[in-house]
């Protein structure tokens, strides 16, 4: 199956299980590749024929933004879920998100969490 790959998007918010994630917040990377049959576009040249990714990428910015989670876990899901509301001719999403400072000791590059959903 084709793909379309938004990579490295970077959003400002308050997700977390920590009372400091919650008000101080952080940055959040998503990750996100989506499932499309891109045969037409790639025929056509016309963007009719395909998702259009800043579209996607405004989608996801309005849920990791406007919403508040405990569990990155369930902020992917969501994601998931208004991707597939919004975008019939995704047939499947894998959503990876990751935090690159949360409050933990240790040294780490990120952590993080990654699902992937077919469309119901």
């Amino acid at each position: 199956m084709d793909k379309i790959i938004l990579k490295g998007c970077r959003f400002y918010a308050y997700h977390g299980a920590f009372s400091e994630e919650q008000a101080l917040g952080q940055i959040f990377v998503v990750d996100a590749e989506l499932a499309v049959d891109l045969k037409a576009a790639s025929e056509t040249d016309n963007l009719e024929d395909t998702v259009h990714y800043g579209k996607v990428f405004e989608v996801i910015r309005h849920r990791v933004e406007n919403s508040r989670y405990v569990l990155i876990e369930k902020l992917a899901g969501a994601v998931c879920q208004d991707i597939f509301e919004h975008f019939p001719a995704i047939l499947a999403v894998t959503i990876r998100i990751t935090k690159e400072n949360p409050p933990i000791a240790g040294h780490y590059d990120a952590v993080g969490v990654e699902l992937k959903r077919e469309r119901p």
